[in-house]
Order: structure tokens, then sequence, then C-alpha cells
């Protein structure tokens, strides 16, 4: 990695620590993480996202240590609709399998100088009967404690979540922990809320084999509707994407889908662009507007690259300062990663140049996208013809409708700028 690009990834680091600092963070731990070799590695992560100013909350799945103490006490259960159902004689190993998973949460944070706090702060009632069902000792959340959660989080602690919770009268109730998860992020407003699977259990999502970076609602109600028609073991994905969809909807900006079998995870995703997983989310990830002064250091060193390799032609400060108005910029969570410039000739014809985007990004659209927008902004003042010139990207723009033209047709101010010594191709849009 080169010294640029080291600086731009601190520089990263940097803009998140400042965007996120008192951000809450609701996690999900699925439990076969808790019982992997990477789980302490996983802990010192949060610890170190604790210690940096973001307000972490934990529920930590227990449905295996649940599945163990019942099993060595000979009590039998049964799952309906993914749903633990058994009799009145199984909640006490219940609750002390699952608090048992908490304290070990609890006390690896310790072990990292990070103090939390286990509590009963879910209000419950029993699921009951339906539909001829009877739902045993599971229960649905009827309310949170969000005052008191609000407090302790303000004074600097972590508050672990067991899957219990308790009615009016103290009678107490499984809980899913995944739907406990995705409840306190709703009340809490929290800034992201982490579904973080074990082994067996990955939840991000991929395309031709790789990991989606990012999705909106919509996009992720399509890959839903094709994971249901394609996969018959897909329930629990979809249940996990469907909780995912409603935590956006109801006033939590960003859900991540992690694989917990990769270490770093957690920071990877908070503290870069793309992160390592998947990211759910409403409005408000990237987005095109107009170039800002402030932006032209961040615009030159994205060009500087192409600059290098001869797909660009030189730009300066002053010159991007002289144009400004020409220019677009795609910024990403505050960072820009891709630019373009429109120019409108004397004759007429416009000009679109100045396309840069970083590679990192490159998979994601943003090249068409600030092609397709400068296209519209030149329609829209009447111009008799839109242009552009390249020495190696071609393909790409006859993908987007242009196609070859002659030097000769290019107005005479750019004409003069043209040299046969970079023999720049014309192309035009059809």
């Amino acid at each position: 990695m080169t010294v640029s690009k080291k600086a731009d990834s601190i520089r990263d680091v940097i803009r998140y620590l400042q965007k996120f600092k008192g951000a809450v963070i609701v996690i999900y731990l699925d439990d076969k993480i808790i019982h992997s070799s990477l789980f302490a590695l996983h802990i010192r992560d949060i610890a170190l996202l604790h210690q940096a100013g973001l307000k972490v909350v934990i529920i930590p799945g227990a449905r295996a240590r649940i599945d163990e103490v019942l099993s060595s006490n000979g009590i039998k259960w049964s799952y309906k609709n993914n749903i633990r159902v058994t009799q009145e004689d199984a909640m006490p190993l219940v609750k002390m399998a699952a608090f048992d998973v908490s304290n070990t949460v609890m006390t690896n944070l310790a072990a990292n100088g990070i103090t939390a706090v286990i509590g009963n702060w879910v209000r419950s009632r029993a699921k009951g009967v339906v539909e001829g069902y009877d739902f045993g000792t599971a229960g649905e959340i009827d309310r949170l404690d969000t005052a008191s959660l609000q407090t302790i989080l303000t004074d600097g602690f972590i508050p672990i979540f067991p899957c219990i919770g308790w009615n009016s009268v103290g009678h107490p109730y499984n809980i899913s922990s995944i739907v406990l998860a995705q409840q306190v992020a709703v009340e809490l407003k929290a800034d992201k809320l982490f579904f973080v699977m074990g082994e067996g259990d990955s939840v991000s999502i991929k395309k031709n084999g790789e990991v989606v970076p990012a999705m909106n609602i919509e996009e992720l109600d399509e890959y839903a509707a094709e994971l249901k028609n394609g996969a018959s073991d897909s329930e629990q994905v979809l249940n996990i994407l469907n909780l995912a969809k409603q935590a956006c909807c109801n006033g939590v900006n960003r859900t991540h889908l992690l694989d917990g079998n990769i270490e770093g995870v957690f920071l990877t995703e908070i503290f870069s662009d793309l992160g390592s997983g998947t990211m759910i989310y409403t409005s408000n990830y990237g987005k095109i507007r107009q170039m800002q002064q402030s932006d032209i250091p961040s615009v030159l060193a994205l060009m500087q690259p192409f600059i290098q390799n001869g797909k660009l032609l030189p730009r300066t400060q002053i010159n991007l300062q002289q144009n400004l108005k020409e220019y677009i910029v795609y910024e990403l969570d505050g960072g820009i990663r891709a630019c373009a410039a429109l120019h409108i000739y004397s004759d007429g014809q416009a000009e679109i140049s100045a396309i840069a985007v970083d590679e990192a990004f490159g998979h994601m659209g943003i090249g068409p996208a600030l092609t397709q927008k400068l296209i519209s902004q030149a329609k829209e003042q009447k111009v008799v013809s839109i242009f552009i010139m390249t020495t190696q990207a071609s393909d790409w723009f006859e993908k987007l409708g242009f196609s070859p033209d002659v030097i000769e047709s290019l107005p005479p101010e750019r004409l003069k700028k043209w040299t046969p010594e970079r023999n720049s191709k014309v192309y035009r849009l059809k």
C-alpha cells in the first residue's frame, strides 16, 4: 500500500470517529460466535469502539447454551416458527442459561477494562395460544425501559440484555434475542444495528460471489423475493432481512449484516466506506451534488491516479476553482469518491469530462450515475450535442450510448486543445 493510500485510510478513520462519536450502536452476537476462537478478538474490538466514544448495547444469542442446559437436565422442547416452546418447569433453566451467556460477555468486557451491566429492562407478555397452538413460556416484548438504558449509556456502561422478559407481576418469559436486538435499536433510535452471525448462519448479501457492501430497502425487497423463490432453507435469513428492513423503516439509520467468522468486521464496517459486510439503509448514504470549494483537495487527490496513467488531463487547484460550477461529485458518508464535469461551448455543444471514480467503488455504478446526471443537466440547458474525449475508456462510453465521431466535429475552442501526441478520440451521444 502506498503512503497516499495509507493516508486516505487514516483520514477515513478520523472522519468516521468524528461522525459517530456518541452514536448508539446495538449489537446482536450470535451464540456460535460466543463459543468461537474469535470471540475474544470481537470483544476487544467492541471495547475499542466503546473507548472511542460510541455507546454500545449488546444482545447475545443464547440458543446453544439453553439447548445444552435443557438437554443435560432431561427437559424436552420444540420449535414452532423458529420460536422455542417449553413447559413452565423449564423456565428456571432457560433463565440460568441466558444469564450465563450474558455473564460470559460481561466477563470478557471486564478483561478489556470495560464495565458492563446486565439488567431486566424488558417488560414482556406471554405469546399465548396462536391458531390453537400453545407457545408455553415463549414471550413477546411489551415495552422497554429506555429511560434507564439512556442513563446507563450516559454513565459510560455497556448494557447487556439476556433473552428474558418479565411481565408486570414478575413472571419470566423466553424471548427472541434477534427480535429483542431490533426492538432495542428502534426504541433507542440507534445509529447502527449489527446482526453478527456465526458459522453457517452468515447473512451478508452476495452477488456474483462478492459481498454487496450496501443495499437500500427497495433493493433488499428484490433480493428477498429472489431468495424466497430460490432456496428452501432461507427462513432464518429472510427473518433477519425483514427485521433489518423494519429497523430502518422505524428510525434506525443503518442495519449491518456481518459475518462473525471474520476478524475485525466491526472496525472495518464502521471506519471504512465499503466495510466488510452488507449495510441496509433508507437514505443519506451516497449522493451526487455540486462540487464545493472545500471539495477541491479531495477531488485533486481522486484525479491523481487517472492523470498519472494518462486517462485524464492534468488539473490544478486554480483550474478547479475557476470552473467550480461545472463539477459534480459523489459524496459517500462525507468522503468524495467520484467527480465529473460538464462544459458548454459557445456553439451549443456540451462536453462531459474529468470523470474519475475511486477504484474501490468502481463496482457501485457511480460513474454511469454521474454521466447520466450531467446528460440530464445538458439537456435541460438545450445543448445541440453532447460529446466526450477519451484515450482508454471507449468501451465504457459505448455502453452508455456514445458512438465514435470525427475530431473535426469538435467546437473550435476544444479543437485548439487537441494534440496528435495524446490522440484523444471523440465519442458523441447518439
